[in-house]
């Protein structure tokens, strides 16, 4: 029979070799499993070649995409939207780029990468959800989401409740299609008034089942809220993440409602790893709340093949 001091001995050898066994696994693979890309970052290389331009990315490190729209089944309301804002932006190109979604899928699945989420509008979600979860799982994405709330529709706190509820039926509605739909926050709604921040109260107020969350790194930041607050108050909302870093310290001159607030801060964007953003730890708690999916997000990023690669390879050592 093992007496007490053996059994001590042999108990405790074995939860060292599961603790480094553990470990050791966790530095293979590290805390993010696939970096992924939001195409916001490359629309220019995408425009000029896209068969090209997935190579690069592929030989990057990145294995997963986030698209953005609008699409060709987008509403006519959503194309003429991105026709205004496209001259600040400097650049036309979206969805697929010019390829069909069968063209796009070939060009993405020969460099092995996936794409999970794909970016729309709030009309094309909210009156559209057929022709868009039908492209959705035929691109193979889970998510369906929402980059930002029109300004129009986003005035008082009435309307993010009159929004909440409608996200709830959008949520319904995406769920019946085998896909989800989930919010991914700008700058706006993050500043507290009358005692409540406005995206606590989609927070609260929208169905965990039906409606989830993209958080932006920077315009969380920007918008003077705290992403690691956010992820432990809201644990399993949060499935997906933007990953921008900040030069140095910055926030909007007003809410940040709209491009003419957001598009001054794109030069404080910085390569992951390289600005004042903790995310090690962010990561780390993002993780252990439910999240998914980590997407590199430097918008209209000047030398993507450098920038990126830097964000992807620090990203991976983590």
């Amino acid at each position: 029979m093992i007496n007490r001091r053996n059994f001590i001995r042999t108990t405790s050898l074995a939860t060292a070799a599961t603790f480094v066994s553990t470990q050791s696994l966790f530095a293979q693979y590290g805390l993010i499993d696939k970096v992924g890309l939001g195409l916001f970052s490359i629309p220019n290389i995408l425009d000029n070649d896209l068969d090209a331009a997935i190579k690069l990315m592929a030989d990057l490190g990145y294995k997963e995409f986030e698209t953005f729209g609008p699409y060709t089944f987008s509403t006519d309301k959503a194309k003429a939207s991105w026709d205004k804002v496209t001259p600040q932006l400097g650049f036309k190109g979206s969805g697929y780029f010019g390829k069909t979604a069968t063209e796009f899928k070939k060009a993405i699945t020969a460099n092995g990468i996936t794409v999970p989420s794909m970016h729309t509008d709030l009309d094309t979600l909210s009156t559209k959800m057929g022709a868009l979860a039908e492209a959705a799982n035929e691109m193979g994405a889970k998510y369906v989401v929402l980059p930002a709330i029109p300004q129009e529709e986003r005035k008082t706190l009435e309307d993010y409740k009159r929004l909440a509820a409608l996200f709830n039926k959008i949520g319904a509605e995406a769920k019946k299609y085998g896909i989800s739909y989930a919010y991914h926050n700008h700058g706006y709604g993050l500043k507290v008034e009358n005692g409540k921040m406005p995206l606590d109260i989609i927070l609260d107020e929208t169905n965990p089942e039906y409606v989830f969350f993209e958080m932006d790194l920077f315009w969380t930041y920007a918008g003077g809220a705290d992403a690691v607050s956010l992820l432990k108050k809201h644990s399993g909302r949060y499935k997906m993440m933007h990953i921008k870093d900040m030069k140095e310290s910055k926030h909007f001159v007003g809410n940040g409602d709209n491009a003419s607030e957001w598009i001054p801060l794109f030069p404080y964007i910085a390569n992951a790893g390289e600005g004042i953003f903790d995310l090690p730890t962010i990561i780390k708690t993002a993780k252990e709340n439910g999240m998914e999916h980590f997407f590199v997000e430097q918008d209209r990023v000047a030398h993507p093949e450098i920038a990126l690669k830097k964000s992807c390879a620090y990203l991976r050592t983590l």
